[in-house]
């Protein structure tokens, strides 16, 4: 709870400002409770218009040295009668600030009546005494309202020696400044792989939050406050080209292509800060609870492409979920650009301060080998490059990183401070082959196979485990065994687009079965040398929601034709 001193006014309610009288332009300010954005409370032309009593309007601004400060208000109201309380709040709290004394002089309990006019009049609200540099805010609560409307605010007026070199933001950008850590990578590693935690702490889960986790050259997945009501998980990866607003106006061989979505997430394009692919799922997740995010760059040098796909884990359920998998043209790379950031994406509350740990990062090489991240650099978004606002900061605590943004607290960060956490040494554990959609996948799997059955698009002869086959020749001599090492001729594709994926040529292949997927082990067993077999293998069972090549998205169906020549014990 801070600190409310009421200042002590002039019995004249008008007066003549100084020269030196510094505005703040009343649309800077905050509602308490928010303000709804349709109501158009706050405007950069017209500034405050104060219509709900129940609201407190809050202005906040830094004095850098000590002295008098004297407070006017430019404001106006076509009706008599009304009447406001004005109050100073410095950031000390109800303790005595660092010098002992109180930030602020005392005064008493006055009220300020509100001019009757049609045009704006500065009405002197009084002056107080400042001894300690700080955050100061200034705090209107209605007394009396007659009529609609408690009054018109064009500004805020400062004017005394506390003032001098004082800063405050002047833009009707009321948000915190967005924070940011990057993670150096050598450009000699190749990252398959982008693995990161993110706990948010209590209080900290504010509406308008974006807590990113996994930030890389191409796409953010992270997790959402988008109301009291909704959370979500959110992962997008941006087009190609430089058109930053509207989607429609990208080609579409610039546009990325959603490959494949876990159950009840949403998706689709967005546009307004770049264009890209965009998709969610609502998830009440919950301050204090640790979660996992791990995005993947499957690069396709040839075609230029990279597909890069979103896991997110659920701790109550104890499994991964697929978000969205998306092909990002004129690409063909891996991961780079690694970041992650905290963001306050409407203004309506960017004077509370949100703040989020971000822990355990790992990477994962092209040759499949793991590696933690100990370092990050700290940035920050053009309103804390502009000054605008100087509220945020970041550092290590408890082997985590943090970031926070907003609340009027005094900077702890610069641009380009790097942070160091101790290695944890913990890898990540990651197996999407249990996952959270697995029953739900395997049940559209068994009615996309039986339907197109029922529809003779495809014939089968029964099933095994999961695998629906169809024998298209016998062959002699003893059945396949799962330890065998078997030498066959095959070829692959997707049952529902018909894209074949892979298959042998001129030379037969040599596997050990066990090393194969699950449908294989189920399926090649019911053939002897010199037999032939069509297997259509669900999803669960062949590469699940992985983006297994550029050719096999996530949930894909697969269907094979094998020809066994041997098998060898």
């Amino acid at each position: 709870m801070i600190r409310s001193i009421i200042l002590v006014t002039c019995i004249c309610s008008c007066i003549k400002l100084s020269a030196q009288a510094i505005a703040i332009p009343a649309s800077t300010g905050y509602a308490v409770p928010v303000e709804k954005e349709e109501r158009g409370m706050f405007s950069e032309k017209n500034g405050l218009h104060w219509t709900n009593a129940s609201q407190k309007i809050s202005y906040t601004f830094y004095l850098r040295r000590a002295g008098e400060l004297a407070i006017s208000l430019d404001l106006k109201n076509k009706s008599a009668g009304n009447t406001i309380r004005v109050s100073v709040e410095d950031e000390h709290g109800p303790s005595a600030t660092k010098t002992g004394q109180p930030a602020v002089s005392p005064g008493k309990v006055f009220t300020v009546a509100v001019p009757s006019s049609v045009e704006y009049k500065n009405t002197q609200v009084g002056k107080v005494y400042v001894k300690d540099s700080g955050f100061y805010t200034i705090t209107l609560s209605s007394v009396k309202k007659a009529g609609d409307v408690i009054a018109d605010i064009r500004s805020v007026l400062l004017s005394g020696s506390a003032t001098e070199n004082m800063h405050f933001n002047p833009k009707p950008r009321r948000n915190a400044a967005s924070v940011h850590l990057k993670y150096p990578v050598p450009d000699s590693v190749k990252a398959t792989s982008f693995y990161n935690e993110i706990t948010v702490p209590a209080g900290a889960d504010l509406v308008h939050s974006y807590y990113m986790a996994c930030g890389f050259a191409r796409g953010y997945f992270g997790i959402q406050v988008n109301s009291a009501t909704e959370r979500r998980v959110i992962f997008s990866v941006w087009d190609s080209g430089n058109e930053a607003i509207d989607r429609n106006k990208v080609a579409d061989s610039n546009k990325v292509q959603l490959l494949a979505k876990g159950e009840g997430v949403f998706a689709d394009g967005f546009g307004n800060e770049g264009t890209g692919g965009h998709s969610h799922w609502v998830y009440p997740w919950k301050a204090g609870e640790t979660y996992k995010f791990w995005v993947t760059a499957l690069a396709d040098s040839a075609t230029h492409t990279t597909i890069y796909t979103g896991y997110f884990f659920i701790p109550e359920l104890q499994k991964w979920k697929l978000i969205a998998s998306f092909k990002a043209p004129h690409d063909g790379q891996t991961l780079r650009n690694l970041y992650s950031f905290n963001e306050n994406f409407v203004g309506s509350n960017g004077q509370l301060q949100r703040k989020a740990y971000f822990g355990n990062q790992w990477i994962q090489r092209q040759n499949g080998s793991w590696k933690e991240l100990t370092q990050a650099s700290f940035s920050y978004d053009a309103t804390g490059k502009a000054g605008d606002r100087i509220d945020y900061g970041g550092g290590e605590e408890n082997g985590k990183f943090y970031l926070w943004n907003g609340g009027f607290h005094k900077a702890n960060a610069q641009y380009g401070d790097v942070f160091s956490r101790a290695a944890a040494g913990v890898r990540p554990m990651v197996d999407v082959t249990k996952n959270a959609d697995s029953l739900v996948q395997a049940e559209k799997d068994k009615q996309e196979i039986l339907a197109r059955v029922k529809n003779k698009e495809i014939d089968t002869t029964g099933s095994k485990d999961g695998v629906y086959y169809h024998i298209l020749k016998e062959g002699t001599g003893d059945y396949v065994s799962i330890d065998d090492t078997v030498t066959l001729y095959y070829k692959g594709w997707i049952l529902q687009t018909g894209l074949v994926f892979d298959q042998t040529k001129d030379k037969p292949a040599v596997f050990p079965l066990r090393r194969l997927i699950r449908g294989w082990q189920i399926a090649v067993p019911m053939c002897k040398p010199g037999g032939k077999i069509r297997m259509y293998i669900p999803s669960g069972i062949a590469y699940s929601i992985r983006s297994r090549s550029k050719d096999i998205p996530p949930n894909s169906i697969l269907v094979f034709d094998v020809e066994v020549l041997s098998s060898k014990k």
